[in-house]
């Protein structure tokens, strides 16, 4: 029988992005995040205008953090610096690809040397750093995207730590009144399918969790008449607990193949629940095929599987 502490046949839980709940008798701590264009492309007077309001509610103990989103080829080296120095905490790049051929196929008018430049850069300059990546975008593959998400993990290598602290996935989806919509009407672009996106999904989920990098989205934010706009793609309302319920299933099964024979018992962390037989139960079959019943599982209240 497996013991609890985390090993090789009890690994510890993968980070899904679920963490404790606040306590009711304390307010959760805010942010203000600077997003919807390009932060740092703003005219110098707007952009410390909103600073100097972030700084204010900082300075009276509402927000404890600050964030922005760009893309890679409008960072400096002395702009992040002097962000840095006027109390930015975490910058987000819109990096979509770092692979040549994709970023042109989408004409993002940078070069993948560009983006993974502006990384080094954001890291440098001591902000947070956050990728975001989108799969399915003209010209991103499946492998592909594998890919990028190994390039946004680096360094991988003398136990480096990755420059990245977390990741967004947003899967392109055809909106209605954009350049995308009119290649899509003429057959020069398709979206990724649902399955093959899940599919996706799922391996850079493993991928970041391996190197205790967190994905906090999957997908676009709801937003009012966005169902309405969407042409094509894979949207789903539930796309991230798909990809997460499958991407632990996966993870359940590579430790299971490490069993000398079939699994009696497994134990699984409780705050895992609602993810592990998928959305509307839908992995419970791949699970029995996997010789796994709701029988044999059982919950525990720490943070590691048990298998016996």
């Amino acid at each position: 029988m497996a013991g609890d502490e985390a090993g090789p046949d009890h690994p510890p839980a993968p980070d899904t992005g679920r963490g404790a709940p606040a306590r009711e008798d304390s307010p959760p701590p805010l942010e203000i995040a600077f997003y919807g264009g390009t932060f740092t492309l703003l005219p110098e007077a707007e952009r410390a205008a909103c600073l100097e309001l972030a700084a204010r509610w900082r300075q009276r103990g509402v927000v404890c953090r600050v964030r922005c989103s760009t893309r890679p080829d409008a960072v400096t080296e002395r702009g992040l610096a002097a962000l840095r120095a006027s109390g930015m905490d975490c910058v987000e790049l819109g990096v979509q690809s770092f692979d040549d051929a994709a970023l042109a196929a989408a004409s993002r008018g940078y070069a993948g040397s560009v983006a993974r430049a502006a990384c080094a850069m954001v890291a440098d300059a001591g902000l947070e750093l956050g990728v975001q990546l989108m799969p399915g975008m003209p010209g991103v593959t499946p492998e592909v995207f594998r890919a990028d998400v190994r390039t946004a993990l680096l360094p991988d290598a003398d136990g480096a730590a990755p420059l990245t602290a977390f990741l967004r996935f947003y899967p392109c989806l055809v909106l209605r009144g954009t350049p995308l919509a009119e290649r899509w009407r003429t057959g020069d672009y398709s979206p990724w399918p649902l399955d093959t996106t899940v599919d996706a999904l799922a391996e850079g989920l493993l991928a970041a969790w391996a190197r205790g990098v967190a994905v906090v989205r999957m997908g676009l934010s709801p937003e009012d008449g966005l169902d309405d706009a969407v042409l094509a793609g894979p949207i789903h309302p539930a796309l991230g607990q798909l990809a997460k319920a499958e991407a632990l299933r996966r993870h359940v099964a590579a430790h299971l193949a490490r069993l000398p024979g079939p699994p009696a018992r497994l134990g699984v962390p409780r705050r895992l629940r609602g993810l592990l037989w998928g959305h509307a139960n839908g992995l419970v079959d791949a699970y029995a095929a996997m010789g796994i019943t709701r029988a044999m599982v059982h919950w525990r209240d720490d943070d590691s599987f048990t298998l016996e």
